[in-house]
């Protein structure tokens, strides 16, 4: 999980429902800063147990470079609705259909950015239709399912989520694990940004947790079918990452014939440990794509 040192948008960005086709979205938007040249949107969509303040720290520097973010909360993520307890509407292909309609919404092609899960949801979302995309980042997200460490990591989840509520399925991770691990606060963060990370917990549905956690731990590898497409890609990651080892991340770029950023210093968050360097890549890399791989 990222952990955003604000849940306080970036001035000039507006936090709202995104109406589509497929219900309101909750986003915070941030438009090309005064004075730029805008080049073009870009879809934020945020990993497991993550939301889409995970991309506070990019709104500025990428308005600066020409570039209008929108982060989103997918279905059942914080402030976007979804049922409690139905795994169906979270489905993968649901996921994806979501994201075809947010893009749809924004009234243009959009490079669209996946972390971690979010990466996932995007790789779907562009096999189902990559006609309203200019580009696909790949951000902490790998080929296929999770590292077996991981796995087990969701697996208490789930255990804990069948015999807990969300409140005590929180306190426990607090107690039982590190904050980096688990995305809680640490004892020197703010008041305000430890109720706000307590709040996004609250606010996400358990049948979202659920189902995502059955995605990450089943994921087949699909890169043959995603290099398979015309479009520009872009694999970014930490110098470490546990969640999906960086070797792994290496080849599945060379088999996208994507363009590899890591990001020195940042393990699975380069967006939230290091944003400036990583919104750098980011806009560089979308300044050089012309439509075509």
């Amino acid at each position: 999980m990222s952990r955003p040192d604000t849940f306080v948008p970036p001035p000039g960005a507006r936090a709202y429902a995104l109406d589509t086709a497929r219900g309101e979205f909750a986003v915070v938007d941030a438009p090309v800063a005064e004075g730029v040249e805008a080049k073009g949107v870009v879809l934020l969509l945020p990993g497991f147990t993550g939301s889409k303040e995970d991309f506070n720290p990019l709104h500025v520097p990428l308005a600066e470079r020409g570039y209008r973010t929108v982060a989103v909360d997918g279905r059942g993520q914080f402030e976007s609705d979804g049922p409690e307890g139905d795994e169906s509407a979270y489905a993968q292909g649901e996921l994806a259909a979501d994201v075809l309609a947010q893009a749809a919404a924004l009234g243009e092609p959009v490079h669209l950015l996946g972390h971690s899960f979010g990466g996932q949801v995007a790789r779907a979302a562009v096999l189902l239709d990559h006609a309203p995309f200019r580009s696909l980042t790949l951000m902490a997200s790998g080929p296929a399912r999770i590292s077996d460490s991981q796995q087990e990591r969701v697996r208490l989840l789930r255990d804990a989520l069948a015999v807990l509520t969300m409140a005590q399925v929180w306190d426990a991770m607090r107690e039982m694990e590190a904050p980096e691990q688990t995305g809680t606060p640490e004892p020197g963060d703010a008041p305000d940004v430890q109720e706000d990370m307590r709040r996004r917990w609250m606010g996400t549905k358990p049948a979202q947790l659920l189902a995502a956690g059955r995605q990450l731990c089943a994921e087949p590898d699909r890169v043959a079918e995603l290099a398979a497409l015309a479009l520009p890609f872009h694999v970014v990651s930490g110098a470490y990452d546990d969640t999906w080892p960086v070797p792994l991340l290496d080849d599945m770029a060379i088999r996208l014939g994507a363009h590899r950023t890591i990001i020195d210093g940042t393990e699975h968050s380069p967006n939230t440990e290091r944003p400036r360097e990583t919104a750098r890549a980011l806009a560089d890399f979308w300044d050089g794509t012309g439509g075509n791989r």
